[in-house]
């Protein structure tokens, strides 16, 4: 039910730089027909920089890992929305899954693939502490480390550090003091560690490993453009999604829906930037990690 690309599977037997991308962001993170450009784009971004793109989800019966343009297409507004506890049910049923992050952790910990590169990570819900997204649990037992702006911004961002810090998932900064938080270049909590290059990222990685750590790692970049006053919109955003009743894994893309209208675009053009320049920075580190 695991079907590799011919590409991804010789690059993993070759001991070859992979990175894993997402769907979720293709078929839900930017307006019909943006987000299949900007999956093209990311694995572009993942080629150019020397790896091979595995981007994954779930088509005719099976869990794909190197999907190709022509795939990404199948993604659209109407792919179901799979997480790690639903990729049986959607392989069963044929569905066109688009994994989340811990979705595509689970076949990165399959295929044996350590690197990947997102938008955010999800995390504890903002005034339910019970609601905490399966992204993490994923992180903390699969040895790959992923790139993102941080934390989704419209989560209780301090709390979900608390439980990386719990599940003993190193979280580094990428040349900053501080978590990014997502459309914001700063003002989230202390990074534990700061690096300065891909190559020490992937040093650190390997150091871990070596000490026989089985968790992954979430190397925080900030994004290109930083949005500074996208707080008060994303506190509207939420608020609207509770009156209309919106909850579980349709808050983030309504969330992210409401921001791209309600920011003139700002924060649509703000998420395609930092999703492509995670998707580099990921395979910058792959690299890195298997030269050395």
């Amino acid at each position: 039910m695991i079907e590799i690309s011919r590409e991804v599977q010789e690059a993993i037997r070759g001991r070859k730089p992979v990175v894993a991308l997402e769907t979720t962001l293709v078929a839900h993170g930017f307006p019909a027909g943006e987000g299949v450009a900007v999956g093209i784009e990311s694995a572009q971004r993942v080629r150019d920089a020397g790896a091979v793109p595995a981007t994954v989800g779930i088509l005719d019966g099976a869990l794909r890992i190197g999907l190709s343009d022509a795939d990404l297409e199948r993604f659209t507004a109407e792919a179901r929305k799979v997480g790690p506890r639903d990729l049986a049910a959607a392989i069963v049923q044929r569905a066109v899954g688009a994994t989340t992050v811990g979705g595509t952790l689970a076949a990165c910990r399959a295929a044996g693939i350590g690197f990947m590169g997102t938008g955010g990570i999800g995390g504890v819900h903002r005034g339910d502490r019970t609601d905490v997204s399966a992204d993490l649990h994923e992180l903390a037992q699969t040895e790959a480390l992923v790139v993102s702006s941080g934390i989704k911004s419209l989560l209780d961002v301090p709390a979900t550090m608390e439980l990386l810090e719990t599940l003993g998932v190193p979280v580094l900064g990428f040349r900053t003091d501080e978590l990014p938080l997502f459309y914001t270049a700063g003002g989230g909590p202390p990074v534990p560690a700061r690096v300065e290059s891909a190559e020490e990222a992937a040093s650190v990685a390997q150091m871990h490993w070596q000490l026989k750590r089985r968790s992954g790692l979430l190397l925080a970049q900030a994004p290109p453009t930083s949005l500074d006053d996208v707080e008060p919109q994303i506190e509207q955003a939420l608020a609207a999604a509770e009156e209309q009743g919106v909850s579980g894994p349709a808050v983030t893309p309504f969330v992210l829906s409401y921001l791209h209208e309600h920011s003139g675009g700002r924060t649509r053009e703000v998420n395609r930037e930092l999703v492509l320049a995670n998707a580099q920075l990921a395979a910058e580190v792959a690299v890195a990690y298997s030269a050395s």
